[in-house]
């Protein structure tokens, strides 16, 4: 039974991580430099336009943190911790960013509004 257990445990931890345990192994410094190489890590502009480049697969990202809607950008941050949390159907995957990922991929994007 305890066999059983720690399995499932270990599963649990490797399958669905979570929250503490993205944020100590993916920790990252959460600048708009460090946001710009995640950009390029995880393909954003395969389906988004960021600063001008990239593809409309997807919804641009150029000007969303300027959205007058979302201010403090609870929406963009919901959408990189779990685009299916927020929209069940989308086709964005889930990338297990790490909060300091999801914040220096925001601190890219606007850096990269206030200079456009």
């Amino acid at each position: 039974m305890i066999g059983i257990l720690a399995v499932l445990v270990v599963a649990w931890f490797v399958l669905a991580p979570p929250r503490f345990w993205l944020n100590m192994t993916k920790a990252v410094t959460p600048d708009a430099t460090t946001g710009a190489q995640l950009v390029e890590q995880y393909e954003c502009r395969a389906c988004h336009r960021i600063a001008g480049e990239g593809a409309l697969k997807a919804p641009s990202l150029d000007g969303v943190t300027l959205r007058s809607d979302d201010p403090v950008h609870v929406t963009l941050r919901l959408w990189l911790r779990d685009p299916r949390a927020v929209k069940g159907d989308t086709a964005m995957p889930n990338f297990r960013l790490s909060d300091s990922e999801i914040e220096a991929i925001l601190a890219y994007l606007i850096e990269s509004d206030q200079s456009r």
